[in-house]
Formats: C-alpha cells, sequence, structure tokens
C-alpha cells in the first residue's frame, strides 16, 4: 500500500471540492462532497499508477505525512 498527500480545496465558486495530488504531476480531480473527492482522488491515483505502470515509466514510493500551514502577511 502507498500513501499519496491529497490537498483539498472548497472552490465556492463552482460549490466543489478540488483535490490536488502533487508528488503524482498534480493530477487533480473534483466532487461535490469530500468523502467524493476524496473516493475519486484514490480513482485517479489508481489510474496513474496503472498507467505508469503499463508504460514503464517511474512510479513515485509514495509520500510522507505532510503538514499544511497558513501564514498571515501583512499586506500595505
Amino acid at each position: 500500500m502507498k500513501r499519496f498527500n491529497v490537498l483539498l480545496i472548497w472552490d465556492a465558486d463552482d460549490r466543489v471540492w478540488v483535490a490536488y495530488v502533487p508528488t503524482l504531476g498534480g493530477l487533480s480531480t473534483y466532487g461535490d462532497t469530500r468523502d467524493e473527492v476524496l473516493e475519486r482522488s484514490r480513482e485517479a491515483i489508481l489510474g496513474y499508477l496503472e498507467a505508469a505502470a503499463k508504460e514503464g515509466l517511474d512510479v513515485p514510493a509514495g509520500d510522507a505525512q505532510a503538514e499544511l500551514a497558513a501564514v498571515e502577511v501583512a499586506v500595505p
């Protein structure tokens, strides 16, 4: 089993969750709910890994645990 970090962002304009997988070239998908976008992310990651293996491309080993930090910046 491999672990990949998935960044989830709520798109208020389109009212969907958007997911990005940085290790896989920014692979992206979306869903109406958080659970839906996570399931679609699993499917997209699996598809990416299967296609890479079929084409003989290097498959990333996966990611270590990551942390998302918010940084506040004073804007003039």
